[in-house]
């Protein structure tokens, strides 16, 4: 989109009069362009004529606070009480794009980091040509104005309401360039607040997408190929068709789909299906195949990042180890199961539901029901859960196929048994690691190669060969080891894979934070001590490491039959470091407590801060304890909570964070420590049973086998 400042201004004035801004920031545009246009801004702010103060949020909210998180950033600035600007959920457009990610998608804990700067903008800009209006409107200088509680306040005790302003304002150019408030004068934010979302959680009505309601509509059931990309043969829906509710029995590319009056009969009238499969190529896949094909994989070794000469340092070392580690494939697992709403009527479609990825979800229908884009409009619902998951958009092509079959508003309902079955799973992994040490335990050398799927290839078509960084997070250490080779092979396994939350954090860094106790066990040293040493010109890291050690008490005595076990990383522009306390009996492994120490730079919101780490935690030990997808004839082989266990309440460990006071640019949050506790979890094993397990998940049924 570009325009004219003032041609934008003048259509983005809703009815009623007002104030709606859209943000250029300084570097994005030519210094021509930032004078007399307006192109792909990137942030939204609209004041309404009754004061009404609301974020347009480009961010899905799944839980992780953005609903609280970007307003604070917007009201610092405006000089307003957070609670008096509300939040609504943006349509798909360019101007939303998180710049992180090069979409208008929310994940990668990006959401702080990507507004950080420009929301604070939104917010500067828009008090400026507020405070412009009034200086005009009262005939003094913008200097002798200041804002306060939503108003602007001048000379001899004169008030404005922002919203008295808005439309003033609206007719001013956007400042081309603002001062931004410096850290030191936040009164917002770094301060501990209380989320905006929960009240509408609490009294039922905030909208999820499984909520969704519109007239007319009626509820769909999806039978789908129990191999994963199989497709319809033939199939016979009489008997479903004769069963109460039941409006129609119809096919769509996933599988067939049956329409009642409630979702309850379209599910049980689906059982009564008769349907023949071609079961495709993924017929022939199992866990033994999948763990082969990573092991004799010949694809030629991608390079991340070399130091030194490893190989060279390898061959004169006093000493030199080698390890395999093991990643399984994991399902997202997200509390709402997937569904959507769709409603096509007249070559227009209306999708709405819970979604994280607004552009491809748009995309997606218009490809499938062959229409323009722009004639496909995303509305999102909150989010009970995405983790990833909601990145894809499976369920809502689904939606808007059975829509358009039935000429009716559809809501696709998928079942947990559905979502446990056909998901896009967490890449099975394998890691190859050797290290090298001197005579005095130092280490010389260091390699690591990854074995797995590029969930990038599949999603976003990244070329075969083409260094997938999403493949890449927390695979290159901080430690101060000379020679070090880290290297990846991105092999298709045949199984549809995603990203799941943490990335490729929580496979890399169980690999590298075991292998680092390794070779601390290997020198004969303590492994706090070890990685400490190898710390020296890295301050972020040596901090949270001792933080960490020194909360957990480290080196000093524990109760008779506990193991501490500890691991540091580096993931989204946060340095952390977690110490595990467990204990090991014939009923399995115990996690008593978990320390964590974070520098994530400057913070928006500690108390979502810390509940972010909390959930990364359950989320994290439910797959360090017990989850494993494993597929047999291409057929996934769990299917609900009972044999995909996630963290009960009885198993919560207690939690102590230690958040780092800093001045560095935000870190995210919402992902590292799921990565972490994997590493901290298996060191800690190794100190309790002197067992090292280099395959995840960890049980007491795996202590015995190694």
């Amino acid at each position: 989109m570009t325009t004219t400042r003032r041609e934008f201004l003048k259509v983005s004035v809703v009815a009623g009069g007002g104030l709606t801004l859209g943000v250029v920031l300084p570097g994005l545009v030519t210094e021509t362009l930032a004078a007399g246009t307006l192109r792909t801004p990137n942030a939204w702010v609209h004041i309404a004529d009754d004061n009404t103060i609301t974020l347009i949020s480009a961010r899905s909210e799944m839980g992780q606070g953005v609903y609280t998180s970007m307003p604070m950033l917007i009201a610092e600035e405006l000089g307003v009480d957070i609670r008096k600007i509300k939040v609504e959920i943006a349509p798909v457009a360019a101007v939303y794009t998180n710049t992180l990610l090069g979409g208008q998608l929310t994940g990668g804990s990006t959401s702080v980091r990507d507004g950080w700067e420009k929301l604070r903008i939104a917010g500067a800009q828009t008090r400026m040509m507020l405070v412009a209006a009034a200086a005009q409107k009262w005939k003094v200088t913008p200097e002798r104005l200041h804002v306060s509680d939503g108003k602007v306040i001048g000379p001899g005790g004169k008030k404005a309401s922002y919203g008295e302003l808005a439309q003033a304002a609206a007719q001013l150019p956007v400042p081309k360039e603002v001062v931004l408030k410096q850290p030191k004068d936040f009164k917002i934010v770094g301060k501990a607040t209380r989320r905006l979302d929960t009240p509408r959680k609490v009294n039922g009505t905030a909208e999820f997408g499984i909520d969704v309601k519109l007239p007319g509509m009626v509820y769909a059931s999806l039978e789908q190929c129990p191999v994963i990309g199989g497709k319809v043969l033939s199939f016979d829906g009489a008997k479903a068709r004769a069963m109460p509710g039941v409006i129609d029995v119809v096919q769509i590319g996933d599988g067939v789909a049956v329409v009642a009056d409630t979702y309850w009969r379209a599910k049980k009238a689906r059982e009564a299906l008769t349907v023949q499969w071609d079961e495709g190529a993924g017929a022939r896949i199992d866990n033994a195949s999948m763990l082969l094909g990573l092991r004799t994989a010949a694809d030629t070794p991608i390079p991340i990042k070399k130091t030194g000469d490893a190989a060279a340092a390898m061959k004169t070392a006093a000493k030199t180890l080698t390890a395999e580690y093991q990643s399984p494939l994991l399902a997202h697992a997200t509390m709402e199961p997937q569904n959507f709403t769709a409603d096509y009527n007249d070559g227009k479609c209306l999708l709405i539901g819970s979604v994280q990825f607004q552009q491809g979800t748009q995309a997606g229908v218009a490809a499938a029901l062959k229409l323009k884009p722009e004639d496909v409009t995303v509305k999102t619902t909150f989010l009970g859960g995405g983790f990833g998951r909601r990145l894809e958009y499976d369920f809502a092509v689904q939606a808007a196929e059975i829509s358009k079959a039935v000429g009716k508003p559809v809501k696709l309902v998928w079942s947990r048994e559905d979502d446990t079955t056909h998901d896009f799973y967490r890449p099975m992994a394998l890691h190859r690691m050797t290290g090298g040490l001197d005579a005095n335990g130092q280490p010389v050398a260091l390699t690591f190669q990854l074995t797995s799927q590029s969930v990038t290839q599949r999603a976003f078509g990244l070329p075969k060969g083409t260094l997938d960084p999403f493949m890449a997070e927390a695979a290159v250490v901080g430690y101060a080891i000379p020679n070090m080779t880290q290297e990846l092979i991105e092999h298709d396994s045949g199984l549809r894979v995603g990203y799941w939350r943490s990335v490729s954090h929580a496979l890399n860094a169980f690999a590298n934070e075991s292998f680092i106790d390794e070779m601390a066990a290997a020198a004969g040293k303590d492994p706090y001590a070890f990685r400490m040493a190898l710390l020296s010109q890295q301050p972020r890291y040596a901090r949270v490491l001792k933080l960490a050690a020194d909360k957990a008490g480290w080196g000093k005595p524990l109760a008779a039959g506990h193991s501490r076990g500890i691991a540091l990383m580096e993931g989204y522009d946060t340095y952390m470091a977690q110490v595990a306390e467990i204990s090991v009996s014939d009923d399995g492994i115990r996690v008593h407590q978990v320390w964590i120490a974070a520098d994530l730079g400057m913070m928006v919101n500690p108390d979502t801060v810390r509940a972010q780490l909390e959930s990364s935690i359950v989320f994290g030990l439910s797959a360090v304890l017990g989850a494993e997808i494993t597929l047999d004839k291409g057929r996934v082989q769990q299917t609900n909570f009972h044999d995909y266990p996630v963290l009960r309440m009885s198993e919560m460990p207690k939690i102590d964070i230690t958040l780092v006071d800093s001045k560095e640019k935000p870190g995210g949050i919402g992902e590292p420590a799921t990565a972490l506790i994997g590493p901290a979890m298996a060191n800690a094993l190794f100190a309790a049973t002197g067992k090292r397990l280099r395959k995840l998940p960890l049980s007491a049924e795996h202590i015995k086998q190694a």
